[in-house]
């Protein structure tokens, strides 16, 4: 009995080592097993990254052919260095430094040695890589971009760093991923799967065929193509314009939420951030500090809105019942704020509301705004209800946009205003600038563009987006294809809608003159206050040109909003480009070619150079 029990004991035992050894070489495995294993070499097989095109099928982005010059260390024989850098085109010293950081990687895996080969320098090295061993090149690509647009929307890619690696398992040394824009909030769709195929090595570090008979080999998935929501013809159009100007753009279709055009200026040709002078040309991009070219301004400059914000004020108004269209406030060329007089370029007397909006009258929105406050029993409670209904809009917070986050703006709470003046011990009249988009209000054009195509909607807006396809496919996601609705009624828009739009019609309208033929336009102009600091010194610039619209009235294909560094009032620059960019759009020509030749010649160098020349400031000088 006792032999039979130690026999099934013994058979038992053995059949549980089997199984499990069984378990462990057939069904579970790990490729990080795999490559910790020194008899094991890893090549990798690169997918193409997925093309972008734009909403009408036009190319973007594509890729070139490049060619990696890859080291495996303990692989690598004594050799004539010099020649060999020679054939590289580095230096010695150069050598030396990639060499010893692949070491430190790993000895056994593949590192870049020298990155992004054109075809002549490959076809001078392949013949002469036999010459030396531990060393080869590999075939990749590179982007190759179809506009010499849109860099801060597509981004770039570059090499994956210690901390990518340390995150992201994915990837190795040497690898390219998606920094900015497009390319990095959709990395993973555009970089596909790269395939691997294991060998086999003997004890002598001799290739013997592919490990376990190439079972576990994978093949390469190609990236997927995207087709995002931009106009390629738009945006080249609008970074024409924006010549020798700072600031930002963006361009939505209000029925979608899609970004037709995202511009900052100044800009760059994305094809910089390619090949072997990446580096150079991104740290040269970088480290203008004064321009700032790789600074976002569509979604990171934060400024006060000035006046369209103006047209919150009415409709907040409207909605809590404090005015009708037809109630008036009396203009002195400007307003009261105890004893200090604030200043209005209107030209004074009485305003309704339509006057108000299309005049643009500061004195008529301070009305409104003291209104507003005076309705409620507590300033507390009209500060809440006002920032529920300026909330509503997509402003004081992220839109959530598929985009690398910018700036959320501000819309300033009772809670701030209670830190800087107490506990109730502030009324309307200390945050009275907040009636004309100055003050503590901050927005940002991708802001300003959505609020503005809220009001084409009158009452609802899609959170703008900038992907429209995925493989040919329309995008589903409810985040970017349901409706947001603000808290005013939609029947209380339409005094608003006609007051912008008799901002072009009518004349006196702040944009009277920037009408476009068989096109009608409702628009909004501003002029936001410029502070900077010059030598410890608070000292006012020229103000900043702001200007929101979208067109057709009645059937809106196109909201914009258009901010413009130093660009004096909001007709003078972002008003002019606002409206060519509209007719662009919906006709494809431009009519007005003298406000087309106006802004393809005039530059803003010479204010942007005022505070670094000791030039005396002339705000808001009316003359070209």
């Amino acid at each position: 009995m006792r032999k039979i029990l130690l026999s099934s004991i013994i058979i038992v035992i053995a059949i549980t080592f089997l199984g499990r050894l069984s378990y462990l070489q057939i069904f579970s495995f790990s490729t990080d097993q795999v490559l910790e294993d020194p008899a094991i070499k890893a090549i990798y097989d690169y997918p193409e990254r997925g093309y972008i095109y734009d909403r009408n099928g036009k190319l973007l982005v594509g890729n070139d052919p490049a060619y990696d010059v890859m080291v495996i260390p303990r692989e690598v024989k004594p050799l004539d260095t010099l020649e060999f850098c020679g054939l590289l085109g580095i230096d010695k010293e150069k050598f030396i430094e990639k060499l010893g950081k692949a070491r430190v990687y790993s000895p056994r895996l593949p590192s870049v040695l020298v990155p992004q080969l054109s075809k002549q320098d490959y076809a001078k090295l392949q013949e002469k890589m036999r010459k030396y061993k531990g060393f080869y090149i590999q075939k990749r690509s590179l982007r190759y971009y179809d506009t010499p647009s849109a860099a801060n929307v597509l981004g770039y890619i570059s090499e994956v760093n210690e901390g990518d690696l340390a995150v992201n398992k994915y990837y190795v040394q040497g690898e390219l991923k998606g920094r900015t824009g497009v390319e990095r909030y959709y990395e993973d769709l555009l970089r596909g799967r790269k395939g691997v195929q294991y060998i086999q090595k003997d004890r002598f570090n001799r290739d013997i065929g592919p490990y376990k008979n190439g079972t576990i080999d994978t093949l390469p998935e190609q990236g997927k193509q995207i087709s995002i929501t931009i106009d390629k013809t738009l945006q080249e159009y609008g970074e024409l314009l924006m010549h020798g100007k700072r600031g930002g753009i963006v361009a939505l279709e209000p029925a979608t939420g899609e970004i037709l055009s995202m511009i900052s200026g100044p800009t760059y040709d994305p094809a910089l951030l390619v090949g072997r002078e990446r580096s150079k040309n991104y740290t040269k991009l970088y480290n203008d500090t004064i321009a700032n070219p790789t600074w976002d301004r569509s979604i990171h400059a934060q400024q006060p809105p000035g006046s369209p914000f103006k047209t919150l004020n009415a409709l907040i108004a409207l909605q809590e019942g404090v005015m009708d269209e037809s109630s008036t406030i009396q203009c002195f060329h400007g307003f009261y704020v105890g004893k200090t007089k604030r200043g209005c370029h209107c030209g004074g007397g009485m305003r309704d509301m339509n006057k108000g909006i299309y005049m643009s009258c500061n004195a008529y929105f301070a009305g409104t705004f003291r209104k507003i406050f005076e309705h409620f029993d507590t300033t507390d409670e009209a500060m809440d209800v006002w920032e529920k209904h300026m909330r509503s809009f997509g402003l004081g917070d992220y839109l959530g946009y598929d985009l690398p986050f910018g700036q959320k703006g501000r819309i300033p709470s009772k809670e701030y205003y209670d830190k800087w003046y107490g506990d109730n011990r502030w009324s309307s009249s200390y945050i009275i600038s907040n009636s004309i988009g100055q003050g503590e209000i901050l927005a940002t054009p991708v802001q300003l563009a959505n609020m503005t195509a809220a009001i084409a909607n009158r009452g609802h807006y899609f959170t703008p987006h900038i992907l429209k396809k995925i493989e040919g496919k329309n995008i589903t996601e409810p985040k970017f294809t349901e409706a947001k609705h603000t808290t005013i009624d939609p029947k209380y828009f339409e005094p608003v809608v006609q007051g912008m739009a008799d901002v072009y019609r009518k004349k006196g309208g702040t944009a009277y003159w920037l009408q476009i033929p068989d096109i009608e336009i409702a628009g909004k102009t501003g002029t936001a206050e410029n502070f900077t600091k010059i030598d410890g010194v608070r000292t006012q610039l020229t103000d900043h040109s702001v200007f929101v619209a979208f067109a057709p009235v009645d059937n809106p294909k196109i909201a914009i909003a258009v901010y413009i560094e130093n660009g004096y009032f909001g007709s003078r620059y972002a008003g002019h480009i606002a409206t060519l960019m509209i007719e662009k759009y919906l006709k494809g020509e431009i009519t007005r070619k003298d406000l087309e030749k106006r802004m393809l010649e005039k530059t803003l160098e010479a204010e942007y150079a005022k505070p670094y020349s000791g030039e005396e400031f002339k705000i808001n000088e009316r003359v070209w």
